[in-house]
């Protein structure tokens, strides 16, 4: 029997982006757990976010990779690795603007943005965090940008052909 290992999930790139301490207020005292917030993509034009809490650092990754492998979206990317054109995106009080750069440019992105944007392998782009610096509100803003990118369009070289006239 062959195996497809072409759908394994082992070539996902995860970054931890913010791990936090909550605490909780029960009887008895307080019960401490901690929060991950962490992006996956392949590098290829697909990735995804999730938050997840856990009793410890480690549990709360990993529930958090497992959850966002199951949100990965699919996003455009041109030849040069960047995206096809410019896109604002506001999630809350956050508020992200991302340009297409030229090739050689990198990523010119602060924290939440450029784990979002190294993650779906785009090479090449400009952006700008305004409003809030929450960063689960900018992941999630950076990644409805992406979402909302629409395809390139190949242009036609030929004339179209007029219609013959009667």
């Amino acid at each position: 029997m062959a195996r497809d290992f072409k759908n394994t999930k082992s070539d996902l790139n995860q970054k931890v982006v913010e791990v936090k301490r909550v605490t909780r207020v029960v009887a008895g005292g307080k019960r401490m757990r901690f929060r991950a917030l962490v992006v996956v993509g392949d590098k290829k034009g697909r990735v995804a976010s999730a938050i997840r809490k856990g009793a410890d650092v480690s549990e709360a990754v990993k529930k958090a990779t497992a959850a966002a492998k199951k949100q990965m979206v699919k996003i455009p990317l041109t030849k040069n690795g960047s995206i096809p054109h410019i896109v604002i995106a506001k999630y809350k009080a956050s508020k992200v603007l991302l340009k297409p750069a030229p090739a050689g440019s990198g990523i010119i992105a602060g924290g939440p943005i450029r784990a979002v944007v190294d993650a779906a392998g785009i090479r090449n782009v400009v952006s700008k965090m305004m409003g809030s610096a929450n960063k689960v509100n900018n992941v999630k803003a950076t990644i409805e940008a992406l979402v909302s990118l629409k395809p390139i369009r190949h242009r036609v070289t030929e004339k179209p052909k007029e219609p013959q006239k009667n």
